[in-house]
């Protein structure tokens, strides 16, 4: 009986072994790829552009407002509490518009970042999917993180779930 269970095992291990040799697994440098796309270079020139833009804008305004601050500053001790009391007022809402600039700028920037990188994400995925059918890679993995890029193997995640009980 012994004999049968190390003859069962050791059959069990070549058969496993066989099974992930079958298994064709690629990995890919997905920075090397995108850094290396014209696409992504034009879309991260726009993207800079436009952030250099946003930021002289912001710029612009809290210059003045600090410039404003500053006279406010000097000129405090000659006016009344009721004109302080409105400047403050003032340089409160001046704050506030900055902060919605920058908000507002962060929202666009990252709008204008899934319209620029989106289709170039999608060429490159599309690109990583025909060659893995043609080359019959199972799985792709990034090079430098490890991630899957592409997964068209088996998943075992129902047979997992199943043996331990979950639905």
């Amino acid at each position: 009986m012994k004999k049968l269970s190390v003859l069962f095992a050791a059959v069990i291990m070549v058969v496993s072994v066989s099974m992930a040799k079958a298994q064709k697994i690629a990995s890919v440098d997905l920075m090397g790829i995108l850094n290396a796309m014209p696409e992504k270079k034009k879309a991260d020139a726009d993207i800079k552009t436009f952030l250099d833009t946003k930021q002289a804008e912001i710029k612009k305004k809290a210059d003045a407002a600090q410039a404003k601050y500053q006279q406010y500053q000097t000129e405090a001790p000659k006016k009344t509490a009721e004109e302080n009391t409105a400047r403050e007022a003032e340089m409160k809402k001046l704050g506030e518009e900055i902060q919605q600039m920058q908000d507002k700028a962060q929202k666009d920037l990252q709008g204008k970042q899934d319209v620029a990188f989106g289709p170039i994400e999608k060429k490159l995925n599309d690109a990583i999917e025909k060659v893995a059918k043609a080359s019959g890679y199972e799985f792709i993995l990034d090079a430098n993180s490890g991630a899957f890029v592409y997964k068209g193997g088996p998943d075992a995640t129902a047979a997992v779930k199943k043996e331990l009980g979950i639905n």
